[in-house]
């Protein structure tokens, strides 16, 4: 595939949108408390997904856990998570970005809830399912919000501050965790302390969305256009307000025109289904380095290598500590570095500290040294992930489809996302158990040579395009002469 790139930037630059006038200091301040607002999903995405890193091994003694029922557990939220991913984004386009976070705070509420409260493990994993309902369509909805909401010159970093609050929200679990076993040492039940905790971000995000603006691009969508104009003014100076919604206009009109957005056009459009598929592949590619294995069982693999169990619970916060840091220089990275290469050093990256941990997990005895070899290595590995590999990802994911279908094509790609962290969620112990951690390792190494090679391949540069230029790009590089025309 031939790389548009110098054209689209021509053609961004010369448009309505592209202006870059400095709004006023209130307009900067009213972005930078919406775009806090939302990400309170994705802290909450990250501690409901990090804490069971900590809370598990008490779980399993308290609950009576097999290797089997240990990762029906872990992976019960992931599972609700692809289904979360996938309704939340249906949901996002028919009733706006707004009301379905509101929703979605209130099941974060009440799922962390029903988990802390849990009296057996069936309860536990209906009530990690209802959790992942929450958090499936929180990673599918607070990106396209802010996506839609952000200028695009601050796109990139305004959209990964989502993916900062998932990695503090997953530190914020670690260290809880740590400082919780601690204090209550080998007392039962401590593990529900740690997962009410998630509780109280949820109030927050539904107490704060309820004062936020919608979408201005759903509200376009939805030919509201006088609604879209005020929020945008909330956003952007006024004269940028008016020359955007002109472009936003002119692009939801054609896509009313041609229908577009939903299963159908999976079916008849093709080039939507070519970029549905890039989609897809870019959600496989961030999920088959192994990311939560490290995530939801860093402090057994820590055990493992030879750390006591509260030492590992305490080296763990290391992985949140790099993962934040990360995150910070990769959200510094997007506004340098184009997309495409910041995934594919990331790869790089992950696929050798794979390597690496399995060659340690061989080569050296039990004890400090290979411990402490393991955690360079997991610290390293998240280097690489957290600051290239899944800021990309979920921008890339929040930005490539067109507006009427982009919470239903993130949606999509959501769903393969989940069903693979699901998978490898619920058989790595199992694996692990069979044929060692090493090998299991060697597993993730060689799936993440085949991920480079798809990136390399298929993934196209997003970089400093508006939404609209974005949207005719993508159109006509996935658009072949033997297409049928389109209709209307």
């Amino acid at each position: 595939m031939t790389d548009v790139k110098d054209d689209a930037t021509a053609g961004t630059e010369s448009s309505p949108a592209a202006l870059t006038d400095d709004p006023p200091p209130p307009v900067r301040r009213r972005l930078r408390v919406v775009t806090l607002i939302a990400t309170f999903g994705g802290l909450l995405f990250g501690y409901d997904t990090g804490v069971i890193n900590g809370a598990l091994p008490y779980m399993k003694d308290d609950l009576g856990l097999s290797p089997f029922t240990e990762g029906l557990v872990t992976s019960s939220l992931l599972f609700g998570a692809a289904l979360g991913a996938l309704f939340g984004g249906r949901l996002s386009d028919r009733r706006g970005r707004r009301k379905n976070i509101l929703m979605l705070a209130l099941i974060f509420f009440f799922g962390a809830l029903g988990c802390t409260l849990a009296p057996n493990t069936e309860v536990m994993v209906v009530a990690r399912f209802v959790l992942g309902l929450a958090v499936g369509g929180a990673s599918v909805t607070v990106p396209v919000y802010l996506a839609e909401i952000s200028p695009a010159e601050k796109r990139g970093g305004l959209v990964t501050r989502n993916e900062l609050m998932i990695v503090t929200g997953q530190l914020a679990a670690f260290t809880f965790n740590a400082v919780i076993a601690g204090f209550g040492g080998e007392s039962g039940g401590i593990w529900r302390w740690m997962l009410v905790i998630a509780t109280l971000p949820a109030v927050v995000l539904w107490f704060g969305m309820l004062v936020m603006p919608e979408s201005p691009r759903w509200l376009a969508s939805q030919t509201r256009y006088a609604e879209a104009l005020a929020v945008l003014k909330q956003v952007r100076s006024e004269r940028r307000a008016e020359a955007e919604l002109r472009e936003v206009t002119g692009l939801a009109v054609a896509d009313e025109r041609s229908k577009a957005g939903g299963w159908a056009d999976l079916r008849t459009v093709p080039w939507i289904r070519r970029l549905v598929f890039v989609g897809v592949g870019i959600a496989i590619c961030q999920q088959v380095t192994g990311v939560n294995t490290i995530m939801y069982y860093g402090t057994q693999i820590l055990t493992d290598a030879g750390f006591t169990s509260d030492s590992a619970l305490t080296a763990n916060i290391a992985n949140g500590v790099i993962s934040v840091l990360a995150t910070l220089l990769g959200i510094w990275l997007l506004g340098r570095m184009d997309r495409r290469p910041m995934l594919m050093i990331g790869q790089l990256g992950t696929t050798g500290a794979l390597l690496m941990i399995g060659v340690f997990s061989v080569a050296l005895p039990e004890g400090t040294p290979r411990a402490y070899a393991v955690l360079a290595m997991t610290v390293t590995f998240l280097a690489f992930q957290q600051g290239a590999i899944s800021p990309v990802t979920w921008l890339m994911l929040a930005e490539i489809f067109p507006m009427r279908m982009r919470g239903f094509g993130m949606g999509v790609c959501a769903v393969v996302l989940w069903m693979v962290n699901f998978a490898i969620g619920l058989t790595f112990p199992v694996l692990v158990d069979g044929i060692g951690i090493s090998a299991t390792f060697f597993v993730f190494a060689v799936l993440g040579i085949g991920a480079v090679t798809f990136v390399k391949l298929h993934v196209p540069e997003t970089r400093g395009r508006s939404l609209e230029s974005l949207q005719t790009e993508l159109q006509a590089r996935y658009t072949r002469p033997s297409d049928p025309a389109p209709a209307g």
